[in-house]
């Protein structure tokens, strides 16, 4: 569908008879004028002949202004019955793919109506909103790093079926505040859609990197003990000897957790069973890989 096809056509005979005796009172409005110009152009004659009287010559110039007046309001009443006419024909404002019509030929249709006659889509690009705490928003701000209010940034999307759509969005639009009820950010992503393979509706999950944290390193959740206070920290084998490592957490990655202090890169940390041990154990390593037994060899 493009932008000004014709959609829907309303009767327009009542129009068409309105442009037409608009029409006529633009044609007696303008011989009326062409009269008083010639008027008041004989009367302003005799006047400087002195034959004609001052009167005579003023009251010629005002019809001549009056029939000016009444030209021009017959020229804008067939302006209007003009437009009223064109728009019997509704066309589509927008391009898109067009979808069911709501109405059948022969009923009846209003300006104020509240039903659509049908719906219009624009498809490519196409637009995705999602949700964002406000606080991760501050949070990210805070840190100096790329936010997610950056325009441009760039977004993968994952469909229903798990597949990752192979072009890339770009944040274009956040919502300059903050719903009240939930503290969440709406951002609006833009996806090209040339094949019309997404479909307004849809429910996909998407991507948006929304902060830079350099030197970070990733632990899993299962790792990560809290105190009473709600602080994180680790066990980490350092020497063959168990400590304690109290961890800066930038945010979460889906099951991990993204730190920023309190690790380096190597260090081995301890992932399960860690409630058995303590500061100060004794533990020693063991590379379960280079420990497996070997295959059994063939006939034994």
């Amino acid at each position: 569908m493009e932008k000004g096809q014709d959609l829907y056509k309303i009767d327009d005979e009542n129009y068409v008879s309105a442009v037409a005796s608009a029409k006529a009172a633009v044609a007696e409005a303008q011989a009326n004028y062409d009269l008083a110009v010639i008027e008041a152009r004989r009367a302003a004659d005799l006047f400087e002949k002195q034959s004609g009287t001052a009167s005579n010559r003023d009251n010629t110039a005002a019809q001549k202004l009056k029939a000016d007046a009444a030209l021009q309001r017959a020229q804008a009443d067939l302006t209007t019955a003009e437009i009223d006419l064109d728009r019997t024909t509704i066309r589509a404002p927008i391009g898109g793919a067009i979808g069911l019509s709501e109405t059948t030929q022969g009923a009846l249709v209003a300006a104020q109506q509240t039903t659509p006659l049908t719906t219009i889509r624009t498809l490519d690009p196409i637009f995705v909103d999602v949700t964002q705490s406000a606080t991760d928003l501050l949070r990210w701000n805070a840190t100096g790093g790329a936010g997610a209010l950056d325009k441009g940034a760039t977004a993968t999307m994952i469909l229903p079926d798990g597949t990752t759509y192979p072009l890339k969005g770009n944040l274009t639009a956040a919502e300059p505040r903050v719903e009240p009820t939930t503290g969440m950010v709406t951002l609006r992503i833009s996806f090209a859609n040339p094949d019309h393979r997404l479909l307004p509706g849809l429910y996909v999950e998407v991507d948006l990197p929304q902060a830079t944290a350099d030197n970070a390193i990733l632990v899993p959740q299962s790792a990560v003990m809290r105190n009473s206070k709600g602080e994180p920290s680790v066990w980490v084998v350092s020497n063959d000897k168990v400590e304690q490592r109290p961890l800066t957490v930038f945010t979460t990655a889906g099951n991990e957790l993204v730190t920023t202090s309190g690790l380096r890169e190597g260090d081995a940390v301890i992932t399960s069973g860690f409630q058995k041990t303590g500061p100060g154990a004794t533990v020693k390593i063991i590379d379960t890989a280079s420990n497996q037994a070997p295959p059994a060899k063939e006939g034994n």
